[in-house]
């Protein structure tokens, strides 16, 4: 399993951005896949999944701003809006297949005025 992702970037409160994952060697349909970030100095918290019904899930402080979304089998979104200074963080891709867990490499979003 590989997942890549990308989107990334520096943008001012307020403004929006959507990241994106790559998969290969797992169907996001059939195994849901998700959204973690790490802010520098803290632990890694989950952000948002997407099961293979395609239910949706948040974390509080992003429900109503963030948007869970997957293209087919091997493609997720994140489309992020309103961001705020305190959604900066490294951004991780995940998925969980046969019990075990995967994530990118991680792509960095900046939001600073």
């Amino acid at each position: 399993v590989q997942l890549v992702e990308s989107g990334g970037g520096l943008v001012q409160p307020g403004e929006s951005l959507t990241l994106s994952c790559a998969a290969s060697g797992v169907d996001f349909s059939i195994e849901g896949m998700g959204w973690y970030r790490q802010a520098p100095g803290k632990e890694r918290e989950f952000v948002a999944a997407i099961t293979s019904g395609g239910k949706t899930i948040y974390i509080e402080s992003v429900k109503g701003r963030f948007n869970v979304s997957r293209d087919g089998q091997t493609t997720g979104q994140l489309q992020m809006n309103g961001l705020k200074p305190e959604d900066t963080a490294l951004y991780f891709c995940h998925t969980r297949v046969w019990g075990t867990s995967y994530f990118g490499q991680g792509t960095q979003v900046t939001v600073s005025s």
